[in-house]
C-alpha cells in the first residue's frame, strides 16, 4: 500500500520517523480515523475540526483544513485503487532534544495511510462483557485522541481470545463510560440514554453525529452519570465508532440480553446512518 508522510506518497514499508521524535519518546501525538464511501470522506470536517483542537492542545503548530486532506486522499485512492477504505491520519509532535518540551513544536510529522475496508452488509451483532479495567481518567480537560492507548490495550488483553466482544468500561466511580473502542448507547422506553463526556470518555464523532441524528429523527436523549443497573434495564444496547459504524450488542456478561440487531431503534439509528455515508463532511449538515 501506497501512504503519505510529511508532502510525499510512498510505500509503506519506505516510511521512517526520528527516534527523537516527540510522539515516539513522549506519546506526543494525535489521530482520526474514519472510512471513505466510494471515495467520499464520511464527517471529514468533524474529525479535521477535532484534531486542529488537539493539535492546539499539545501546541504543535499545525491546521488541517478539508481540501488539504481531500487531494491526498485524491491521489491515495488512485495509487492503491481503492474506492472504499479505512483512513488514519496521524500527527507526531516530530523531532526535538530529550526531555520534557513546553515550546510549540513547529515541524510535526504528519502521515496518512489506508487499508482496505468494505461496506457493511448490514447491521453487525457482538456481545459484551463489563470490564475489570477501569477507564483512565482524561489527561488533560476532555479526552484527546492521542498516542496514549495504554489503558485500552489492558482492556482488549483482558478479553484475551474472545475478539469478537466489545469490553465495557467503568469510570474508577463506577460509572459506564465506554467501549474499549467504541461510545455505548441504550434505549429505554424509546429514550436514547449514553455517558455523559463528564464521565472521562472520548466524544466521538460517529457519537457527536448519532446525537443529532436521533434527535432530528424525535428521539429524547439523555446524556448523563450511569451505572450497571440502568444499563440492565436497557431494551436495547449498541455501540459506535467511525470504522464499525453502529453494531448492536445481544448481551453483556452478567448484566443482560438484548434484541441484537433485531433492536427496532437501533435499526431506525442504523438506517438512517446509512443514507449519509457518501454525502456528508459534517453532522452540521443534517
Amino acid at each position: 500500500m501506497f501512504m503519505y508522510m510529511n508532502g510525499k506518497i510512498l510505500k509503506e514499508n519506505e516510511a521512517s520517523i526520528s527516534p527523537f521524535d516527540h510522539g515516539f519518546l513522549y506519546g506526543l501525538g494525535l489521530f482520526e480515523t474514519f472510512r471513505i464511501y466510494d471515495g467520499h470522506p464520511f464527517l471529514l470536517d468533524d474529525h479535521i475540526d477535532r484534531l486542529n483542537q488537539g493539535l492546539k492542545e499539545m501546541n504543535i503548530l499545525y491546521v488541517f483544513k478539508r481540501h488539504m486532506v481531500e487531494q491526498i486522499l485524491r491521489e491515495l485512492v488512485v495509487k492503491n485503487g481503492l474506492a472504499n477504505a479505512r483512513i488514519r491520519l496521524n500527527v507526531s509532535a516530530g523531532e526535538a532534544p530529550v526531555g520534557l518540551h513546553t515550546a510549540p513544536y513547529e515541524r510535526p510529522n504528519i502521515l496518512l495511510f489506508m487499508q482496505e475496508i468494505s461496506v457493511p452488509a448490514g447491521l453487525q451483532e457482538k456481545p459484551g462483557t463489563i470490564l475489570k479495567t477501569r477507564r483512565n481518567t482524561p489527561e488533560t480537560a476532555q479526552r484527546l485522541k492521542s498516542h496514549h492507548y495504554l489503558n485500552n490495550i489492558t482492556a482488549k488483553r483482558e478479553l484475551k481470545n474472545n475478539v469478537t466482544a466489545e469490553g465495557i468500561f467503568l469510570t474508577e466511580s463506577g460509572f459506564l463510560a465506554e467501549g474499549i473502542v467504541s461510545n455505548l448507547f441504550w434505549v429505554k422506553q424509546g429514550v436514547l440514554f449514553t455517558p455523559s463526556i463528564a464521565t472521562g470518555i472520548l466524544n466521538g464523532i460517529t457519537r457527536q453525529f448519532l446525537l443529532k441524528l436521533a434527535v432530528r429523527k424525535g428521539i429524547d436523549v439523555k446524556e448523563g452519570m450511569f451505572l450497571k443497573k440502568d444499563l440492565a434495564a436497557a431494551d436495547e444496547v449498541f455501540c459506535t465508532n467511525s470504522i464499525q459504524e453502529i453494531y448492536s450488542l445481544s448481551q453483556i456478561d452478567g448484566i443482560g440480553v438484548y434484541p441484537g440487531r433485531s433492536g427496532k431503534i437501533t435499526n431506525l439509528l442504523y438506517d438512517a446512518y446509512k443514507n449519509y455515508r457518501t454525502s456528508l463532511y459534517s453532522r452540521c449538515e443534517i
